[in-house]
């Protein structure tokens, strides 16, 4: 599957920018940790993971994970596609653990580029290129802010992968800072 297959595919079942534009964070995202960890060779395919992990959600929220499983079968996709976009639900929707790195990563950043992003917004410079660890840290104890990030998903994605969740926090902004328009 190629990007332009992608985000074809992604753009039939989502139309609200909010969406559109998590679909791209979430793209760029993974592809700077593939090249960070060592899967450069892959960097597309991580991309494309990222780009369509919510494919189902605009249309079919109470079905998250579970009709894009569907949706992507039906059109011949890659299981590993299938597979990798499904996981990130693991826990919430469906019982496909992550178990390749590049799916506990993709657990670990959905939720965390949402809650970085409502942090930056937050900011007078609007911006993720002064943000600090601290910052987000300091919000992500506000179980107020932002309250649809759930901060055990994160939490737990920092745990599959190994990490500290400070280090977690600190690669993700790391990474948005390399393709923030």
């Amino acid at each position: 599957m190629t990007r332009e297959e992608a985000w074809d595919l992604l753009t039939e079942y989502n139309q609200e920018e909010f969406h559109l534009r998590h679909g791209q964070i979430v793209e760029n995202t993974m592809k700077y940790f593939a090249d960070k960890l060592g899967y450069g060779d892959e960097k597309e395919f991580w991309g494309i993971v990222g780009l369509l992990h919510d494919l189902d959600f605009e249309r079919f929220p109470e079905q998250h994970c579970i009709k894009s499983q569907e949706i992507m079968r039906e059109r011949g996709i890659d299981e590993r596609i299938i597979h990798a976009t499904a996981s990130h639900g693991y826990g919430i929707t469906v019982d496909i653990k992550p178990e390749h790195e590049m799916e506990k990563v993709l657990y670990a950043v959905d939720e965390l580029t949402g809650l970085i992003g409502a942090v930056v917004l937050m900011r007078p410079s609007k911006s993720v290129q002064d943000l600090e660890l601290k910052s987000v840290k300091k919000k992500f104890k506000a179980n107020g802010f932002a309250a649809g990030c759930d901060r055990e998903v994160i939490k737990q994605g920092a745990d599959m992968l190994g990490w500290t969740l400070d280090d977690l926090i600190q690669q993700t902004i790391d990474a948005l800072k390399t393709f923030e328009n």
